[in-house]
């Protein structure tokens, strides 16, 4: 039996998307999910205060009895949480696995900077209220079940990293940025213009020339301008790829939708360790 546990670094999670995804890991007799109360809690914009998404995060990784910690939903948070939880992480924190994507990516980057446990980019519980949100939660219970189908299928010999756009370009020059060269890094945007869609890759571009190649996920939720930018999004990739000498190496399926895929970080793992 692999034990997970689930909070929720940056805002709340919907009891809703808590009962639906236990009702879809009925499917799964190998995998045992426990939700901590925290998912729910509320305060301003937060799953509870610092102190309390904090304290919430450390029981889950430093608790030896769970296997993995799968976050429960992004939402801005775990930059203000990240120091403290790796300066208080005991041994089995290290040997777990971390899930989650979006705002979450800075907890990820944080422990794969490190070389605490292992990383995956993946569909949270949250998704599971998107539109075909159930095969996105489905796609994490296969690869914690040992079902490796929901790999991103770009994947290559290369060592991966997958980001948030935004989350990513706040990483870059601080404590918590993981050292990415000689990587493919994938990115995925939600809700920015193209305008600052742009200015976040001017700026990752600049600072990560050592990269191996850049692949683009989806950029959704657009929101429209006064003015068209006069480009799309895989122009603007484009563009800054071929300015600062990466690779471009095209589009990947990760993103703030349903089809978001599974991205181990490192070298690809064909099936789960357990």
């Amino acid at each position: 039996m692999k034990r997970i546990a689930i909070c929720a670094p940056g805002a709340p999670l919907a009891r809703e998307a808590a009962e639906r995804v236990l009702r879809i890991a009925e499917n799964y007799p190998a995998l045992e999910l426990h939700f901590h109360d925290q998912c729910f809690a509320s305060e301003g914009h937060f799953a509870g205060s610092d102190a309390v998404r904090l304290a919430a995060l450390l029981e889950c990784a430093n608790d030896p009895a769970f296997d993995a910690v799968w976050f429960a939903k992004g939402g801005y948070g775990s930059a203000r949480i990240a120091e403290p939880f790796l300066g208080a992480l005991e041994a089995a924190g290290g040997r777990k696995e971390y899930l989650g994507y979006s705002d979450t990516g800075t907890l990820l980057g944080a422990l794969y900077g490190r070389q605490i446990g292992r990383q995956t980019h993946a569909p949270m519980p949250t998704d599971v209220l998107r539109t075909d949100g159930e095969a996105a939660v489905a796609r994490v219970l296969d690869w914690l079940a040992g079902l490796p189908g929901g790999v991103e299928p770009a994947l290559g010999p290369e060592p991966v990293a997958a980001f948030n756009l935004m989350t990513l370009a706040m990483l870059v020059g601080t404590p918590l940025m993981p050292d990415l060269s000689g990587h493919v890094v994938l990115v995925e945007e939600v809700a920015e213009h193209l305008y600052a869609v742009d200015r976040l890759f001017f700026h990752i571009t600049s600072q990560l020339p050592d990269i191996a190649g850049l692949r683009l996920g989806t950029v959704s939720a657009v929101p429209v301008n006064d003015r068209a930018f006069g480009c799309d999004e895989e122009a603007i990739a484009r563009y800054w790829s071929e300015r600062t000498g990466i690779p471009y190496l095209g589009r990947a399926q990760i993103g703030h939708d349903a089809e978001n895929r599974i991205v181990p970080f490192g070298l690809a793992r064909a099936t789960q360790v357990s």
